[in-house]
């Protein structure tokens, strides 16, 4: 929580120093999965490694525009749901989304962006099943997002690819399980958002 404060005063001081500043809300749907699912209850040289299938979710939250001369500094926080299916149970993440993009205004109303994109998981939960999870390893992590977006006046539409650099894995709550899931997804998300 200490690394979100430090960006948030960092951006703040950022923007004080634009030729422009925008801030706004925005929301979206984003389609996506968590990483694999492994269960090593028969024993580690019988673990089965089954992919999560995408499933929809939203996001929501508020964002600041920094622009100078073109390029603009684009810092975000965001409330973000996500599901993903397995074969018997479904995953179910809700996080805070911090990414911090820099974009570059290419023609007219279209621009691109990227950078990266801070998570804190505040719950992950297993759905349809009798099995716990316990917490992820890292309750922050450090992943990408690159996208293009659309401005029209207030309006503005994104579409993005949300990766991660590396796994965040979380255990199953009791060793007689033994399984674990990599918490940090992988996803497109779509966004409509408005300037106050």
């Amino acid at each position: 929580m200490k690394k979100l404060i430090i960006i948030a005063v960092f951006l703040t001081g950022t923007g004080l120093m634009a030729q422009e500043a925008n801030f706004g809300i925005k929301g979206g749907i984003n389609y996506g999965a968590a990483g694999d699912y492994e269960n090593a209850e028969a024993g580690f040289e019988d673990a089965t490694t089954i992919e999560g299938k995408s499933k929809s979710g939203y996001h929501l939250g508020f964002f600041g525009n920094f622009e100078f001369a073109g390029i603009f500094l684009q810092p975000e926080l965001l409330y973000t749901s996500l599901n993903t299916e397995y074969e018997t149970f479904d995953y179910k993440i809700n996080k805070i989304d911090a990414p911090v993009l820099v974009g570059l205004n290419v023609l007219g109303p279209l621009n691109i962006k990227a950078g990266p994109s801070f998570q804190y998981i505040v719950n992950n939960e297993l759905e349809d099943t009798s099995l716990q999870i316990g917490e992820p390893e890292d309750q922050i992590t450090i992943g990408y997002q690159l996208g293009a977006g659309l401005n029209l006046g207030r309006l503005g539409f994104d579409i993005r690819y949300e990766g991660a650099f590396k796994e965040n894995t979380a255990f199953s709550e009791t060793a007689s399980e033994n399984f674990s899931i990599d918490s940090r997804p992988s996803q497109w998300a779509l966004s409509l958002s408005y300037k106050l």
